[in-house]
């Protein structure tokens, strides 16, 4: 049988009846990550669409300075994948690393195409997810020439206050584009207010 936690988060999409969820069981597998360990490395090609069932993870790249520039984080009930190099079967630019001890739910591209073609309703939730992560990615974007380093801050613990305790000064400055130190000043500010 599937992981409850999978089957719960597709009812806030179109919901899977029994035979859905039985094909589903059949196309993924799961597996238990050590914190540090890495399901993506830069170089290699992301096979995997992963449903982060326990855990955090940070998915990253790293300039020719060595700096390492957090893009997103993924913890319970979210999905996590290079998806350029997952569709186009190209070798990522990108790194996608535990960030504490994780349980995760992947499956591979032939599987999820398959559950596209035979069950339609599989397809349309993926889509909307895939929109969603679009549409987040597009604010981001939009935030970053548009707000400064403080709003930023604040829309980021507005939008990730859970997330926010998991995680290091370092990730959250790098995820917004700061210094760790800038950060620093900017909570600071913040909590003298």
């Amino acid at each position: 049988m599937i992981a409850q936690p999978l089957v719960e988060y597709f009812k806030n999409y179109l919901p899977l009846n029994d035979e859905e969820i039985n094909l589903l069981a059949r196309r993924v597998v799961k597996r238990q990550i050590k914190r540090k360990q890495m399901i993506l490395q830069e170089g290699f090609v992301c096979r995997h669409y992963t449903f982060v069932e326990k855990g955090c993870f940070k998915m990253y790249g790293i300039d020719e300075k060595g700096t390492e520039h957090n893009l997103r984080f993924a913890a319970e009930n979210d999905w996590i994948a290079d998806l350029g190099s997952f569709y186009s079967e190209k070798s990522s630019k990108l790194f996608i690393e535990a960030i504490e001890p994780s349980t995760i739910l992947q499956i591979e591209k032939n599987d999820l195409i398959y559950l596209f073609v035979h069950v339609p309703k599989f397809d349309r939730n993926f889509r909307v997810i895939i929109e969603e992560k679009f549409i987040e990615l597009q604010n981001r974007l939009l935030q970053s020439f548009s707000s400064n380093a403080h709003q930023r801050y604040l829309d980021f613990m507005g939008r990730y206050k859970e997330l926010a305790l998991r995680l290091t000064n370092t990730q959250i400055a790098s995820y917004l584009g700061i210094t760790p130190e800038f950060l620093s000043r900017i909570k600071a500010e913040n909590s003298s207010k």
